[in-house]
């Protein structure tokens, strides 16, 4: 694959990438950057909360990122939340600004924005999980007046890893959003909570019919979630998880994102928790 085979026209086929650029990056923690990239002309990537895009870098290969921008806030561009665990994203860590890289998508299906109006959201994320469920978070605080209450929990190992710092301070600031943030080993500079992210539902009270919850962690977060999510009442079609970390072609070819009859690249990556509990390979 060379530049010039992948200049043109993303709509042709879903198995070419069109040729972006990275804008800037920003070094959150030590293994995690924030890039912003801009599609050729400056257009919208035109994706919902919760897809995904598969990055390509010439002669590394390609790998599936959350996309972790809003839509109304696109401004011709997104953003990407990377961890530096791989060829590919060691490339992307590497890149300076101007720097191409080929883009596919979006893929996959969202978080229902639209289902989610009128009702009060809860978020819980755990970890790098917090860089998609990021996109719906800002889009439902860019619709405010759509959604009742908003509540955000955030949990992570260690102060150091904590992203997204300076946007959790605004998020904590606000008198419209319930935030609560913990890490599960503090050090001499911490004085929030210490504990994991279940430490945290008990400093809250909701109307579970009305409540939509949304999250996203590590896989062994799921299962302690989703008990306290349960615990609290909330039906089991009103709870969305993103299953993000199965990602993998995007078009549902490769089969490595099979969930017995679910592809996540194509069903998911986001799920209500009424459809897969049942699936031992998804949780």
């Amino acid at each position: 694959m060379t530049q010039s085979t992948v200049a043109t026209a993303h709509e042709e086929s879903v198995y070419r990438p069109v040729m972006a650029r990275l804008l800037n990056d920003d070094q959150m923690t030590e293994l995690e950057k924030l890039f912003t990239v801009e599609l050729p002309g400056g257009r919208s990537l035109g994706n919902e909360p919760g897809q995904f895009v598969e990055v390509s870098l010439f002669g590394i290969g390609e790998a599936p990122i959350s996309i972790s921008s809003s839509p109304s806030r696109s401004n011709g561009t997104f953003e990407l939340c990377v961890r530096n665990v791989g060829d590919v994203t060691n490339g992307m860590h590497s890149m300076e600004a101007g720097a191409p890289l080929g883009v596919r998508g979006p893929f996959g299906h969202g978080f229902p924005v639209e289902k989610m109006k009128g009702k009060d959201i809860l978020f819980a994320a755990g970890g790098l999980g917090l860089a998609p469920l990021r996109s719906l978070i800002n889009e439902v605080l860019d619709l405010r007046g759509f959604f009742g209450r908003v509540i955000i929990l955030y949990g992570t190992k260690q102060p150091s890893e904590i992203l997204f710092k300076d946007e959790l301070l605004q998020w904590a600031e606000r008198e419209d959003v319930e935030f609560h943030m913990t890490v599960d080993r503090g050090d001499e500079s911490w004085t929030g909570n210490v504990g994991v992210i279940t430490t945290l539902f008990p400093k809250i009270t909701i109307n579970p019919r009305n409540t939509v919850a949304a999250t996203c962690g590590p896989p062994i977060m799921y299962r302690f979630v989703l008990m306290e999510l349960l615990g609290k009442g909330i039906p089991e079609s009103q709870i969305y998880l993103s299953l993000e970390r199965r990602m993998k072609c995007g078009v549902g070819k490769c089969g490595h994102c099979q969930i017995n009859e679910l592809y996540c690249c194509q069903d998911g990556p986001v799920f209500r928790y009424a459809d897969v509990k049942g699936l031992e390979e998804a949780l």
